[in-house]
């Protein structure tokens, strides 16, 4: 049995396979073939069975460069089975990537070498209308070139300033170049809009961080002159004056913006760091404080697809869409956060947000990612499908896929359980402390020095579930 969602019946549903290619040292870790979906064309017509209409589809840099003719037959194949079944693609370039070999995000010609990837495949489907040129260039950047986790392993904040320019600078690059073949062509922005949270020692870093995670789309939408709170900081870690305004003088905002939240997007700051496992210690040059996922501290959850929703519509005033929708947990968990993002995007239209979809990640499930892909250790989370046994089966969240694609919500008593995340359980370091979240039109450049950046804990992980 189901029930109509009434005013959220318009809402889309979207999907999306685990697609990331990062590169650790010399090694690359691809998670389409890890997935096997490379060498099962009849994919797409399983993800058409479910009600899909339009999928989240890479054409990424470094696999066609490292793979040649061989990589594009792939992706010709597979771009001729989604128009054969009715399912239009959002194609994305780099997916947490750095690359072919031969450049990386800190490379100076970056933005060109991308670019001509961008143009050779907008030549080559000249029917694709939107397009994700980089995945979360704040992410991105944030674990290549400020943590250290992928290549090109910096850990300073000038490198991390040079490597979110280089991916913005890129996407700008990639849209001319597409649009040169495409006129019409969209683009379609993603990031990890997690929020932060802390205790008042640790003001300056909460208001940092909470206003670092919008660098990307605020730089693509030409709002990073003299008077944007991130000005000084970006200056003082090597942006030029040159750089930053060329963006504010030509623009390239998103036609949509894409919202990837994880139940542990969202951070806890605690100058405490005797409270937590040293594992989870950090700073930032002046202060040391331990990082960890604000589902496991903050009471009441702070766990909130609509806030954050709300709050991405607000600032850009455009269309929005949950664009990854995924947690690595049991069945009924996952089930349970798929329709609680579906509830959040109706309610947030209801409140007069344009959100346009909420996407169903990790269509084929993940590997690695409670490790942030920096190793090969073959732990696998499934996703819509389980793909454990080489094949493609259903799981609890396939039928549910299926009936949300038709603007449907099941009647099943399990999907009104709390999920784990908003379950006493979940608090594994429980604060007295008063909790501190950004305040609208606050200064950083009062609250922050030049050398604020972050240097997280090893083994900090933003899609790990529990």
């Amino acid at each position: 049995m189901s029930a109509p969602l009434g005013g959220g019946a318009a809402l889309q549903l979207w999907g999306g396979v685990e697609c990331t290619v990062n590169r650790v040292g010399d090694r690359y870790f691809d998670q389409l073939t890890r997935s096997g979906h490379r060498h099962r064309l009849d994919d797409f017509d399983r993800f058409a069975a479910l009600g899909l209409r339009k999928l989240r589809m890479p054409v990424l840099w470094e696999s066609i460069a490292s793979r040649g003719d061989t990589g594009w037959l792939w992706a010709d194949a597979a771009m001729g089975r989604m128009q054969a079944v009715g399912i239009d693609p959002v194609v994305g370039l780099l997916h947490h990537g750095s690359g072919p070999p031969d450049t990386s995000l800190l490379d100076p010609g970056f933005a060109a070498k991308a670019a001509r990837h961008a143009r050779a495949v907008a030549e080559r489907y000249p029917h694709v209308i939107e397009w994700t040129p980089v995945n979360e260039p704040v992410t991105t950047a944030r674990f290549a070139a400020l943590y250290g986790h992928w290549y090109p392993h910096a850990r300073s904040a000038a490198d991390f300033v040079r490597a979110v320019l280089s991916q913005v600078q890129a996407t700008v690059a990639c849209m001319r170049a597409i649009r040169a073949v495409t006129p019409t062509a969209r683009l379609v922005q993603t990031e990890d809009f997690g929020r932060v949270f802390g205790t008042p020692a640790l003001a300056g870093q909460v208001l940092h961080e909470s206003e670092r995670r919008f660098l990307a789309v605020d730089l693509l939408c030409g709002r990073v002159d003299s008077r944007h709170p991130l000005w000084k900081w970006l200056r003082a870690n090597g942006a030029t004056e040159r750089e930053l305004l060329a963006l504010c003088d030509a623009p390239c905002p998103p036609d949509l913006v894409g919202i990837n939240y994880y139940v542990t997007s969202d951070r806890w700051l605690d100058d405490r760091c005797e409270r937590y496992p040293a594992c989870t210690h950090g700073g930032n040059g002046r202060q040391r404080y331990a990082d960890v996922e604000a589902v496991r501290v903050v009471d009441p959850s702070a766990v909130s697809h609509l806030e954050v929703l709300l709050e991405v519509w607000q600032r850009y005033r455009r269309p929005v869409a949950l664009t990854e929708v995924h947690i690595g947990c049991s069945a009924d968990e996952r089930a349970r956060w798929l329709v609680e993002a579906w509830r959040a995007a109706c309610e947030a239209r209801d409140r007069g947000a344009d959100v346009r979809a909420i996407t169903a990640w990790a269509l084929l499930g993940s590997y690695d990612w409670d490790v942030l892909v920096r190793e090969h250790l073959g732990n696998y989370e499934p996703g819509v499908l389980d793909v454990s046994c080489g094949v493609p089966r259903a799981t609890a969240t396939t039928s549910l896929v299926k009936c949300l694609a038709q603007g449907r919500i099941p009647t099943d008593p399990a999907l009104t359980a709390p999920g784990w995340w908003r379950r006493p359980e979940r608090l594994l370091y429980p604060s007295n402390v008063r909790q501190l979240a950004p305040a609208a039109g606050t200064r950083l450049d009062r609250a922050l020095a030049a050398r604020n950046g972050h240097v997280p804990p090893g083994g900090a992980a933003r899609r790990q579930s529990a």
